[in-house]
């Protein structure tokens, strides 16, 4: 069994950290170039080109409406690119980014609190979409931005020629992902078909944010709030040790077979099996539909409701916030772009393609909009209300990073040695966990 635990940063040193990001916060700033003009607004996003289309057709109508120009800069290496901006003291206006990034980018001085009243139509954003931008100090740092909730996509031509249907629980998904393995629903005479796609590589903490799902229809939790602003471990509870039971004997171990090769070494850029066409069944976010209709053709799988496990079906949910760093001198035009953002008009802009680029909202925060009208797309209705009625978030007002790799480095170990005993593996993490949670001085 290999040590969990891993390197933590000195107390010291998260403590300069902080303290030199939060006096980078304070500076008038001199390097991005709409700093020095009060009316352009220097707005970041985490974005390849595809979608940096799409925020360019956002801001275009954003300064036609309002006359404040935005000096657009879509970053991919975001984090490392900000923590250069904050030690040159010269933040971002706006950063459009990660809800999981929340509680590091706060502990860090890079946010600005923020009253949502304060925010032109903010009331038209749910309470439970406003919860995920809620810090520790009980403050908002963040707009709710774009979310988006997982869902079960599986092979209907599959399902039709083995006289099956879309699973509803979790018996009846591994009784689906066997016939897969082992039906030749492909119909090319080969053993060369899998039931269900797994990125449960320990990389960047890919199988704790696949496996999080399984892990509330088990009933358990990560981390436990114990309502005052602190925390404790909870993956040595008896769901916990079930769920990861359940996952390991009938998905990674034994002779089921029922995930691709790989599944333990693959992240969600590897994990292609399903738009390839060799496996049935995958359970990930609404961003992939736009790539599997060009891929597999939509007339070949549909979008279904997350399988129930013993304590519902719950998956996870997660998306982006608007943050406003933590500078002071334009209040009134950061409000002005976070009200046109959440705004039916930007909202609907941001989740139509234009052109085949990729949009950058999936599900509307703002709570006039139906994705499925908006798409004319009935899938989108499926991951809407998987959103709102059944799923949960990572809490995002710790800094959640450190405690989700744990988790998906026990996770990883667990499933590829499938001799070792659950209980004390999660015994051993939940240790790790309460490591975790005291760095920050968060632990119950």
């Amino acid at each position: 069994m290999r040590d969990h635990r891993r390197r933590r940063r000195p107390a010291a040193l998260l403590v300069a950290t902080a303290l030199a990001f939060g006096t980078a916060a304070c500076g008038s700033g001199s390097g991005g170039a709409g700093s020095d003009d009060p009316n352009t607004l220097e707005v970041w996003t985490r974005s390849n080109p595809d979608s940096a289309a799409t925020y360019d057709r956002v801001f275009a109508a954003f300064t036609k409406k309002t006359g404040i120009k935005i000096d657009y800069q879509p970053v991919i290496n975001f984090d490392q690119q900000l923590q250069s901006r904050a030690s040159t003291k010269d933040l971002p206006d706006v950063m459009i980014n990660d809800t999981a990034l929340m509680g590091s980018y706060q502990s860090q001085g890079l946010l600005k609190p923020i009253d949502p009243a304060s925010v032109a139509g903010g009331d038209q954003i749910t309470d439970k979409s406003w919860s995920s931008t809620v810090g520790i100090d009980g403050k908002h740092y963040g707009i709710p931005y774009s979310r988006q909730a997982q869902t079960l996509m599986i092979r209907t031509d599959w399902l039709r020629k083995l006289g099956l249907k879309a699973p509803t629980t979790w018996q009846e998904m591994l009784s689906v992902a066997k016939a897969f393995a082992t039906r030749d629903p492909d119909g090319d005479g080969k053993a060369d078909t899998y039931g269900i796609v797994a990125p449960g590589s320990a990389q960047n903490g890919y199988a704790a944010w696949w496996g999080a799902s399984f892990l509330w229809q088990g009933g358990a939790e990560i981390i436990k709030p114990d309502g005052k602003g602190r925390y404790r471990p909870a993956m040595d509870s008896a769901a916990a040790v079930n769920a990861v039971s359940w996952m390991k004997d009938n998905l990674f171990c034994g002779d089921n077979g029922v995930v691709q090769p790989g599944a333990l070494t693959a992240v969600t850029s590897t994990a292609t099996n399903f738009q390839d066409g060799n496996a049935g069944m995958y359970m990930t976010g609404p961003y992939n539909i736009t790539t599997f209709d060009g891929t597999l053709g939509k007339d070949k799988y549909e979008v279904v409701p997350a399988p129930a496990g013993p304590a519902g079906g719950d998956v996870l949910a997660d998306g982006e916030n608007v943050y406003l760093g933590a500078k002071t001198g334009k209040d009134e035009q950061e409000l002005a772009l976070a009200a046109f953002l959440v705004s039916p008009e930007g909202q609907k802009i941001a989740m139509t393609s234009v052109d085949g680029h990729q949009p950058v909202v999936r599900i509307p925060v703002n709570s006039t909009l139906d994705a499925a009208k908006v798409r004319d797309d009935t899938r989108w209705g499926v991951v809407q209300k998987a959103y709102e009625d059944a799923s949960q978030q990572f809490p995002n007002a710790p800094d959640f990073a450190p405690i989700k790799q744990d988790t998906a480095d026990a996770l990883n170990s667990i499933f590829t040695y499938c001799g070792g005993d659950v209980r004390s593996q999660l015994g051993e993490l939940n240790d790790t966990l309460a490591g975790d949670l005291k760095d920050q001085d968060l632990l119950t």
